[in-house]
């Protein structure tokens, strides 16, 4: 298709194209044709260079080059006037559409987001403090880059703790009472079974998904669907128009990097974000899956902490 000339070219989910140096940033930019749309839910999602990125696609030029731009951006800590100037330049190219606007629906329901904190078991506590106790070890002997590589690492172990002992050893039955979360779970199903209502769960772990989905097909008496990286395209579109069918599927467990963008989801009405990712703009996008156009009830938002 490169090379093709095209009249439009229109990209959806932009975000794809947020790292200007990626191969696939740069292909979708090499595309020869006369118009360019981009579509996103975040513009920036983790720096101001996420927004040159598009720009670069749409209007190559009006922000200068990726090295003036993180310049300018810099100097926008101690100038922030400069994000005035900034809105001013891209205004003319943006139509924005917000969900909370009447003019673009008038009947969208509320939106509840709501934290819910989650005790350790004993079995959790325990292995808590050993890892706290080995981090403080390792600390003792790393300098520099290491560190914040070794910091980086033992999160990520206590983020998979904090889920399920089981998911911290990668062995076991994933028994309700060895996880907090778990548990807590197990209390919020009740209410949703009671009212035959659906609900969305998030994870960033894929290898908690097929316990997760097991542990709530037995909460439910009645399986689910699951979503990852490794399912296909075809798979993918069976299991949403299945959720999205009269027929009564209780949840849905998907990864938040494969399920949290480009999905209609309005089935459910609880969403649930089992552990917390570290941009909430990726967590928000995750929720909009159940959050758009076209759900009739009041969405209510768990995260899980």
């Amino acid at each position: 298709i490169a090379k093709q000339d095209w009249l439009y070219v229109i990209c959806d989910e932009a975000q794809a194209i947020k790292n200007p140096a990626t191969k696939q940033a740069r292909a979708v930019k090499a595309l020869r044709c006369r118009h360019r749309l981009v579509m996103t839910g975040t513009p920036v999602e983790n720096r101001l260079t996420d927004l040159w990125s598009l720009f670069d696609c749409i209007n190559p030029g009006l922000l200068g080059s990726v090295s003036e731009f993180k310049n300018y951006s810099k100097g926008l800590e101690t100038n922030p006037e400069g994000y005035g100037r900034l809105r001013q330049v891209v205004h003319p190219y943006i139509l924005r559409r917000s969900k909370t606007d009447k003019t673009v629906i008038s009947d969208l329901p509320e939106k509840v987001e709501m934290k819910a904190y989650c005790t350790l078991s004993k079995e959790q506590s325990v292995l808590y403090q050993e890892l706290v106790r080995r981090l403080e070890d390792d600390l003792e002997n790393a300098t520099g880059i290491k560190r914040k590589g070794l910091v980086l690492a033992y999160l990520m172990k206590c983020k998979q703790l904090c889920n399920h002992p089981d998911h911290f050893t990668g062995t076991g039955s994933f028994q309700r009472e060895a996880s907090g979360k778990f548990h807590r779970l197990s209390e919020l199903c009740e209410s949703i079974r009671e009212r035959r209502e659906r609900m969305l769960v998030f994870t960033q772990f894929r290898e908690i998904i097929d316990p997760l989905a097991g542990f709530l097909e037995s909460l439910f008496g009645a399986p689910g669907l699951t979503l990852h990286g490794a399912t296909s395209i075809r798979q993918r579109k069976e299991a949403v128009d299945r959720f999205q069918s009269s027929q009564y599927v209780p949840f849905f467990v998907l990864s938040l990097k494969a399920g949290g963008v480009g999905l209609n989801l309005t089935g459910a009405n609880h969403v649930v974000h089992f552990d917390r990712w570290w941009n909430p703009a990726v967590e928000n996008q995750a929720t909009d899956r159940a959050y758009r156009i076209g759900q009739n009830r009041n969405v209510m938002v768990h995260k899980f902490i």
